[in-house]
This record gives C-alpha cells, structure tokens and sequence, in this order.
C-alpha cells in the first residue's frame, strides 16, 4: 500500500502536550479536499485506466460470486482518510492531522469488494492502490459526521468531532470501540507510543527496523509464520519495525 508520508517535526518535550492542548480544540485537519479536488478524484478513480486496474486486481483468498460483477469504482462516495502528524505528537502543532487519501469503493473484476485510494500529488490526483475490502466506507458510516482519523502504526480508526475523539477501531491499542477521548488525551496517548520514534531520535539515528527510507512506502505482505514489519511514517520518513505490535488486519494491494 502506498501512502503519504507526513509532516517533519522535532520531539518536543512532554509538558507541551497539555500547554498546547486546549488550542487544539478550535483546530481541524489539514488538506480538506475541495469541490474541484472531488471531481478530480472522481475522474480519475472512475477513468479507464482505474477500472483496468480493477479488472487486473486478484486478492489472494478472494472467489468469484457466482455472477461476476464487472469492475466499478463509486466516484459518488469519497472519504477523506487523514493522519496525525509528527509536528502533532511532538506538541508543535494543534493540527491534529493531514489528508493522507481519498477512498472509493470499488469493485474488482471478480466482484470482490476492494476500495480505490487517490492521493494528492502536487496539483493532480493520482490512484496510489487498489486495497481489499471496503473499511473506509463502513468506518465512515461509523463516523456520524465526524472526520475519520486513521493510525497507521497500529491500524487503530478514530472518528473526531471537534475536540472529542471517538474510538471506532483500536483493538491493537486496546481501546474498545466506543471509547471517547479528548484531543489532549489522545495527543498524549501518540507521545507515548511514538515520541521516541520520531526524526531526531535515537531511533532514527540508529536507524532500527531498517532505516528511514522516501515519502511512499509500500507496506510488506506478511508471511503467516513471519512477523509483519510495521510502518512508521511519522515526521515525513519511514521506518519498519519488526514485532512492536501485531497489525489485525494488513490489506492487500
């Protein structure tokens, strides 16, 4: 899966999370697509070169229905997917995340359910993945209007309206879904599973669980008697750490 990497921050120190917190709360993501950002996306996730994606697309388990629907992508539903940033959890920023993509529902040319991801880059909209299942669209729904917050470390899905921050799936963090937080308080649940992780640290100057490598990642399929490597891309860089947390659910591309 590819995905955009976020912004570049320095780790600040642990008292800035409260300080800044009680601004966070007036504060909304970033890069919030526009109406012409929306019919760009569905162009271009509806185009003939994405439905030959679709078509092309086999996950591995996947079956033909019995009558195979023809590939499709829905350009009619779009959601936004943000991200925290680095500048976030170090407590540099009350932005609390940025537009990582834009995902459609989609149909393979098997009839297996999959979700088109459109990411922004520079001016254009480009399809970055074709991924299985359709999680987006149903933790949308979940979201109730809220903006849906993704934790890509920990695949944790979080939907957040205005200061308050809603658990929707965070099995790996061992929040149970429905569970509430304040912005203040999730900022300071990311410091503690990502401060030290962050560029400047002495993980990255280590340069543990294979480096920091460019601004798209592709995430490794897992070998079922493996461990999976888990992405960070906090702070812009990416770094795979092996055994830190088990994904539950890695998406095929």
């Amino acid at each position: 899966m590819l995905r955009k990497a976020m912004g570049v921050a320095v780790l600040a120190g642990a008292a800035m999370l409260t300080t800044a917190g009680a601004a966070s709360a007036a504060s909304g993501p970033a890069g919030t697509p526009t109406a012409a950002d929306t019919a760009a996306i569905g162009q271009v996730t509806g185009g003939p070169a994405t439905l030959g994606r679709l078509a092309a697309t086999k996950f591995p388990g996947a079956h033909a229905a019995a009558a195979a629907a023809r590939q499709s992508a829905d350009p009619r539903t779009q959601v936004p997917v943000y991200e925290p940033t680095a500048a976030f959890v170090a407590g540099q920023s009350d932005v609390p995340a940025t537009l990582a993509y834009v995902a459609v529902p989609a149909r393979t040319g098997d009839g297996t359910a999959a979700t088109v991801w459109a990411e922004r880059q520079g001016t254009a909209w480009t399809v970055v993945n074709v991924a299985s299942g359709d999680y987006e669209r149903q933790y949308a729904q979940a979201a109730a209007g809220g903006y849906l917050l993704h934790e890509p470390q920990v695949n944790a899905w979080y939907a957040v309206h205005g200061d308050a921050v809603t658990v929707l799936d965070g099995s790996v963090t061992g929040l149970a879904a429905g569970t509430k937080l304040s912005l203040v308080d999730y900022r300071a649940a990311l410091h503690g599973r990502y401060a030290d992780k962050l560029p400047g640290s002495a993980y990255d100057r280590d340069g543990a669980g294979g480096g920091y490598g460019g601004r798209e990642r592709a995430v490794p399929a897992v070998d079922p008697g493996g461990v999976p490597l888990l992405p960070f891309v906090l702070g812009g860089v990416l770094v795979l750490v092996a055994g830190a947390a088990v994904v539950p659910r890695l998406r095929r591309q």
